[in-house]
């Protein structure tokens, strides 16, 4: 269980110090910035080499709300969820900290800009309401968790869940890094929000919710669609790659 833990924390530390050392660091450096675009493949980039260095270990969740949602899907112990969780807001906190230690090397550095923390209406980077942030964090984190769940399954080719997963993640953020700066994932706007304080605090509990919702409802939906077609023979003439489920998850 320590292992399984220590490589939650590690690759949620990841996670967090990539993608959102990409936004803070690199998103608009002069004339070379990345962009959201660059932002959106970086947090992909986390999750997918996460998945296959840590994946074998923990089965590689670095999120909460995938936590909930495979334990809501029959595929993970209820008794480890909240170990899990704690490891991974660990885990997000000191990656956010590692992050401010870098950033604030630079002269003229400020937590004004946001330090990559989630927001909704005043502090949403496009200024959508509180009712369109809800609906997409809500609907990435549950189309999120769905990929997750279905890549793993028993009949997905075997060994490119963490391809999925990670083209996955990068589309969830090229859709709404407008909208809320892209949380889908409560232990990566905890790191940021500590740093920033005040407002980022403040709306913290909205990127727990949501997120945490969206991956409950996913993991119930992918009892129904999933797990009744086990019992159906292949389509097609579709072989079953192998007879395990996957251990490797997000």
């Amino acid at each position: 269980m320590y292992q399984k833990l220590a490589a939650e924390f590690v690759g949620t530390f990841w996670l967090v110090l990539g993608g959102c050392g990409s936004a803070v660091l690199a998103a608009a450096f002069p004339h070379l910035g990345i962009g959201f675009a660059g932002v959106a493949i970086a947090f992909g980039l986390t999750v997918l080499t996460g998945i296959y260095a840590f994946g074998p270990i923990s089965g590689g969740h670095f999120n909460p709300a995938v936590s909930v949602g495979l334990w809501a899907g029959g595929r993970f112990p209820g008794g480890y969820v909240i170990p899990y969780v704690v490891s991974q807001v660990i885990g997000g906190i000191v990656g956010a900290a590692v992050l401010y230690l870098i950033a604030s090397g630079k002269a003229g550095f400020s937590l004004t800009g946001g330090f990559a923390a989630n927001g909704y209406g005043a502090h949403s980077p496009g200024g959508y309401s509180m009712l369109s942030c809800a609906v997409c964090e809500l609907v990435m984190t549950f189309m999120f968790v769905i990929v997750i769940l279905g890549s793993t399954h028993k009949r997905a080719p075997v060994g490119f869940a963490g391809i999925a997963i990670g083209l996955a993640l990068t589309l969830i953020h090229l859709i709404s890094i407008p909208v809320t700066n892209t949380s889908v994932n409560p232990a990566r706007s905890t790191g940021p929000a500590v740093f920033v304080g005040g407002w980022a605090i403040a709306q913290l509990w909205f990127f727990w919710i949501f997120p945490l919702v969206g991956g409950a409802v996913a993991g119930l939906v992918y009892r129904f669609l999933f797990e009744a077609a086990s019992a159906e023979p292949p389509i097609s003439g579709r072989a079953v790659p192998f007879s395990g489920e996957s251990s490797r998850t997000t």
